[in-house]
């Protein structure tokens, strides 16, 4: 038995695309472990499904696995990778929106090109037990306690949970080893994906993303979103925001509490082949 997939990327964050419009998709998390190896299988940071909708309003359902084999609940990068996938297959037109359904909710995308996207991402999560993470109450800033040294943060969730370190520059020696001690923290008890920003401006940051479940990424669309929701809400950034990326850059934009946040981005083939290690 083989398994049909598309290679994609959304600024180098890497995805294995699966047709599964005639039913859910299931792999048992070793199989995706094989395939996400980058010396003996594909090589990705998430492996993304297009099935039927669940929720019975949304065109499509897409499901979202790391290289771990663990299943996440939102992609931002990998979501442009699915509307462009689908304009491929001829379900998507360029200038056409649409609702898609993920593990995390429904977001809307709009094809303003062949590799160009535009996602509704929702509303930033800042209350603790939405995102989850141990605190009392939401605030600005958290200080957590790493090896026994303390280290700020802001905490939202974008679908799935995120820790934001404003930092004076990145990359630094420092994030090496703070971006998987964060991302395992007791206080996040799913795990988080660690955020690293330098602030070059109210309308331009630099960044580089620990994903859980995932590791050192090129790009990381919700982590994008998510420190620019906490530099946003604490009023340092503008609504409009350049997010570069070690594989590209995205804009942000979003206004503000009670608003939707707005990614736009690019997506990108790379090849077409088939799995044959089912």
């Amino acid at each position: 038995m083989t398994l049909r997939f598309s290679k994609m990327h959304g600024n180098g964050n890497d995805f294995v695309v699966v047709e599964s419009r005639d039913g859910p998709l299931a792999l048992d998390p070793s199989i995706i472990r094989a395939m996400a190896d980058r010396y003996t299988g594909i090589g990705f940071d998430q492996l993304l499904s297009v099935e039927p909708p669940r929720d019975g309003v949304s065109a499509f359902y897409y499901g979202i696995w790391n290289a771990d084999g663990s299943p996440s609940g939102q992609c931002g990068n990998g979501v442009r990778c699915v509307a462009a996938w689908l304009h491929r297959a001829g379900a998507l037109a360029i200038g056409e929106t649409v609702q898609i359904e993920s593990p995390s909710g429904p977001v809307l995308v709009r094809l303003l090109g062949t590799d160009q996207v535009t996602v509704d991402m929702g509303e930033p999560i800042f209350d603790p037990s939405r995102i989850p993470f141990d605190a009392p109450q939401a605030a600005d800033r958290y200080m957590l306690d790493v090896n026994g040294q303390p280290v700020a943060i802001g905490a939202v969730s974008m679908g799935n949970p995120h820790a934001v370190v404003v930092v004076d520059k990145v990359p630094s020696e420092a994030m090496l080893s703070l971006g998987p001690d964060l991302t395992g923290h007791a206080r996040f008890r799913e795990g988080a994906n660690t955020g690293f920003v330098e602030k070059l401006g109210p309308q331009h940051l630099r960044l580089f993303v620990h994903e859980r479940g995932a590791g050192w990424t090129q790009a990381c669309g919700t982590g994008a979103c998510a420190a620019m929701a906490v530099l946003r809400q604490r009023g340092e950034v503008d609504a409009r925001v350049q997010v570069d990326l070690p594989g590209g850059s995205l804009r942000i934009d979003w206004n503000g509490p009670g608003e939707r946040l707005w990614m736009t981005g690019p997506a990108a083939f790379v090849f077409d082949g088939e799995w044959l290690g089912l």
